[in-house]
Order: structure tokens, then sequence, then C-alpha cells
């Protein structure tokens, strides 16, 4: 790979993969706490976790092969089952994007408070003004890109330093004398039904796993091989990057034995406290967890309105598109401005909603995405069946089986189940406003 297309794959991939890392700044103590805050499990839960996105990730790894112009889940749907379902996918991710602005910016506000605890009391304002900030940053256009790219770098740098630091530090509460560890067996407590009640608030750490085969179509002075090169590079080198720290940090939390965090907190603060300690250190930790978490809302702003625009443009001759007029037009910067003040509309509701509370938000959210991974793993395993290519079709079934288990193990909750009604009913809108104008094509340019 030469220099400048290296510099291009570095600035691509680090900026595509700022959401799934962010992910780990919440998806751990989520499990933790639907774990009640017991530890024995946390590993075993979080490592299945793991496991279940590298078999989502498979899927997409073929997904960019097929469709290397981008989109490849909705494209995997269009090719399989036609047209009429592509809105099962697009309807979950516009509610996964706006969902993903929201608990970035709360967790954002959140990583502030851990690190000045008197912030508590303006938690809300907070996260309502990084909301606002992150949506004027976006319209300035794509100038941001190396920005976030540098903010998930950083975030990657402070983060194995704090891993490494927390290997030598010692736990939160000393062991009585002649007694067990602390943080007792990593593995061998765990327990099964504990671990499947917690599975859904983890695979929070999922999203974004689509990001590469959808971003690549932003590469289009590439040609189809090496927008596959780089969507791929970028998807495995994400999966280890994210699998790595969740591993290493729900490690160091259990080996730490770092409790639930208090209100004016995070577990990720703490495991940093107890590894680093104060002052400087923990103050840079915090600070690049809370750019990093912007980074991932601003390119869900910028996915979101690109989303919108597109369906807004789809129409026959001389017709109006699916969505409203404005909500195609770009700002001198090349930003669909519109789509960027209903994304922030939304996420603004939703954060008020939760008080600016992002635990409250992660109870929402990852369902909306994994309908998406239904969809985009059942397509892709059609196609591979129409194919006659046996062993990717049982991997991509075998990703549809773990997805619906982790979807059905999400609806034994009200607040999931009201995030996948969302997601039904924007499908059925968009779908609805799609045949009353006569089925147009290039839904899935």
């Amino acid at each position: 790979m030469r220099f400048g297309r290296l510099h291009l794959f570095v600035a691509f991939s680090f900026t595509v993969m700022a959401d799934p890392v962010s992910s780990v700044a919440y998806a751990i103590e989520a499990a933790l706490r639907a774990l009640d805050g017991d530890p024995a499990s946390l590993v075993a839960t979080m490592a299945l976790v793991v496991g279940i996105v590298v078999v989502i990730a498979a899927t997409y790894h073929q997904l960019i092969g097929r469709f290397p112009s981008g989109a490849g889940g909705p494209k995997a749907v269009a090719t399989a089952f036609g047209d009429d379902w592509v809105f099962l996918p697009l309807g979950a991710l516009l509610v996964d994007f706006t969902l993903t602005v929201a608990v970035s910016c709360s967790a954002g506000a959140a990583a502030a408070i851990a690190y000045v605890p008197g912030l508590e009391s303006v938690r809300l304002p907070i996260a309502l003004a990084l909301a606002v900030l992150v949506a004027a940053g976006v319209l300035l256009g794509h100038r941001g890109r190396i920005g976030f790219a540098i903010a998930t770098q950083g975030f990657l740098l402070m983060a194995a330093a704090v891993i490494v630091a927390g290997l030598f530090a010692d736990p939160a509460t000393a062991p009585a004398a002649g007694g067990e560890p602390v943080g007792g067996p990593l593995l061998a407590d765990a327990s099964l039904a504990a671990v499947l009640m917690a599975l859904p608030l983890g695979m929070a750490l999922a999203t974004g796993v689509e990001a590469p085969s959808d971003a690549i179509a932003q590469l289009p002075q590439l040609g189809d091989r090496a927008r596959r090169l780089f969507g791929r590079l970028t998807l495995w080198l994400m999966v280890a990057i994210v699998g790595g720290l969740t591993l290493c940090f729900a490690v160091l939390a259990v080996r730490l034995d770092v409790p639930l965090p208090g209100a004016d907190s995070t577990l990720l603060a703490e495991i940093a406290r107890q590894s680093v300690g104060g002052g400087a250190p923990l103050a840079t930790f915090q600070a690049l967890s809370a750019l990093l978490l912007l980074a991932a809302a601003a390119s869900s702003y910028l996915a979101g309105s690109g989303v919108l625009k597109a369906l807004a443009a789809l129409a026959h001759e001389g017709e109006r598109g699916l969505l409203p007029e404005p909500l195609r037009r770009e700002n001198r910067f090349l930003v669909a401005h519109w789509g960027v003040f209903a994304v922030l509309l939304v996420a603004a509701a939703m954060i008020v909603g939760a008080g600016g509370k992002e635990q409250e938000l992660v109870h929402f959210y990852a369902v909306s995405v994994f309908a998406s991974f239904l969809a985009a793993t059942l397509g892709c395993a059609r196609i591979c069946h129409r194919e006659g290519s046996r062993a990717a079709m049982l991997l991509n079934l075998l990703g549809a089986a773990l997805v619906a288990l982790v979807l059905a193990l999400n609806l034994t909750r009200l607040d999931s189940a009201i995030a996948l009604l969302a997601s039904g009913l924007v499908a059925l809108y968009l779908w609805s406003a799609w045949v009353a104008r006569g089925r147009p094509d290039g839904i899935i340019a």
C-alpha cells in the first residue's frame, strides 16, 4: 500500500471505527448493571458478546466483497428478497443513528462528570449542549474527519496505557489475610442464566459493525478492488481493537474489584482511576473518551442525514421524494443540513427523556441495529444459497441465529420492544410512501 493510500486508509479506518470503539465506554458498564454489580459473569458475558460480533463481522466481510460501492446490508436484502424489504434495515438504521447521537452525547457528559463530579447537577444541559455542538461541527463539512481519526487514535493509546498500568495496580479492596483474591476467578464462577440476561445490554458493543460496509461509498476515488481491501481491513482491525479493549477492561474491572459507579462516575473512569490514579493521566483519559464519543455522534449525524437526503431525493421524474424536499438540500459545505437538524431534534428529545443518562438510553440501544443485522445475515445467506456457497450460507445462518437470540432476549424488556416498534413504524412509513409514489427505482443506489 503506497504512502498516499496508507494515509487515506488510516484516516478512513480510524474515523469509521469511532462508533464501535466508543461503545466500550458504556457497553461493559451496562452489562455489569444487568448483573446487579456481580462481576462473576462479566468476563464471560463480554467474551460471548465479542464472539457474536466476530460472527456478524464475517457476514459483513462477505457483503463488502459483493457490494464494494457501499450499503452492503440493504443491498443484500434487496438482492435476496426484493426492494419491498429494504425499508426494514433502513428504518432500523435511522433509529440506530439517532440513538447513537443521544447515547454518545450523554456518555460524553458522563465522562466529564466522572472527572468533575460537581457537574452532576447540570448533566442534562451538558448532554444537550454537546449534541448541539457536534451538530454545529458536522455542518462545517467533512473537515473533521482527520480530527475524528486523531481522537480515536488518541483514545486507543491512552486506553493501552491504562490497561498496562492496571495489570500492576492493587485492587480497590484488599483481601483479608489468607483470603481469596478479591477479583476471584474470571470465568469459573460464571452463570449461564446471568450471562444470557446481561447479553442484550452488553451487545451495545456491536453497534457500528456495519459501518465499514457503508462507509466505503465515501471512497469514490478508489476502484472496487481497493474499496474491498479498505473495507475488509477496517472491519477486522475494528473487531480486533474493540474486542481486545472490551476483554481487557472487563478483566481489569474484575481483577481490580471495581464496583458499580455512582451517578457521578462511570465504570471506565473508575477502572482508569484505579489503574493510573487521578491528576493529569485521568484527566487525559476522560478528555479523550469524551472526544471519541463526540466523534461517534458526528459520524451518526452524517450517516443519518445522508440516508434522509437519499430518501428525500428518491422519486420518479417531476415527483417529490419519500421525505420532505428540504431534507435533500445541502449547505455550502455539501452537508444535508436539514437532515442534521432532524436528527438533532429527535436525539435531543431522547436525551431529555432519559435525563441525560446514557445508561438509561442504552436500554433502548442496539435493538434496532440488530434488526438490521438480522435482515443482512438472512439476505446474505439466501444469496449464498442461490449461488451454492454452502459454507458461507451456514456461517450467515449461524449469524442470523445468534442475532435472533439477542433480539428475543431484548424483547423481554419493554424499552427494547419500544425501540424495535419505532424501527418498524419508520420502515412502514417509508414503505407506504414508496408505494404511494409508484415504487420508484434506486432505493439503494
